[in-house]
C-alpha cells in the first residue's frame, strides 16, 4: 500500500484549520481526513506552532490551546528526526524571512508534494521552486486548483 502524497502546512494554514476554521483551507482538511493527503512537519515547526498559540493577539485560551494542539497532532505527523535535520538534496532559494527557511526545509526532507502557505515571503519562491522542479509552493485556493478534482 502506497502512502498519500506529503504536504507541510505553514502557521498560518494550521491557525486557519484548527483555530479559525476557515472555510478557505476546508478542502485541504477533507483531504486530510479521506486519507487522499498527509500533513508533515518538523519539530522546529511544531514548536513555532505551539509558540504562536500564546501570542495574545489571537486570544487562545488554555481549554482552546490543548484542543488546537491535540488536533494539529491528530493529523500532522512530525518527521522522525534523522529525516528532520538530514542533509538536504538540492539547495533551495532562500526565503526573504529566515523563519520561514523551516517549512521549506522540511517540505524538501519530507519529499512533500507541496508547501502550502499564505506568507507572501513563502509564496514569492512557488516560481524558483517551479523551475527547479521542487515542490509546489501554493496558497490555499493554489492547492485546491492544484490538486482538488473539479466539482461535478
Amino acid at each position: 500500500m502506497t502512502e498519500p502524497p506529503r504536504l507541510v502546512l505553514d502557521t498560518n494554514i494550521c491557525l486557519d484549520l484548527f483555530v479559525y476554521r476557515d472555510a478557505a483551507s476546508q478542502p485541504i482538511m477533507r483531504a486530510l481526513e479521506q486519507g487522499r493527503f498527509q500533513a508533515v512537519t518538523s519539530q522546529a515547526c511544531r514548536e513555532e506552532w505551539l509558540r504562536v498559540l500564546h501570542y495574545p493577539q489571537f486570544r487562545i485560551d488554555e481549554a482552546q490551546r490543548v484542543e488546537v494542539t491535540a488536533a494539529f497532532d491528530r493529523w500532522i505527523a512530525c518527521l522522525p528526526v534523522e529525516v528532520a535535520e538530514a542533509p538536504l538534496e538540492v539547495d533551495l532559494p532562500r526565503c526573504k524571512d529566515s523563519d520561514d527557511q523551516k517549512f521549506l526545509e522540511a517540505a524538501q526532507r519530507a519529499g512533500a508534494v507541496a508547501l502550502v502557505s499564505k506568507d507572501r515571503a513563502v509564496l514569492k519562491l512557488a516560481r524558483k521552486h517551479r523551475k527547479l522542479g521542487l515542490f509546489a509552493i501554493v496558497s490555499p485556493s493554489g492547492w485546491c486548483q492544484m490538486f482538488e478534482a473539479p466539482a461535478a
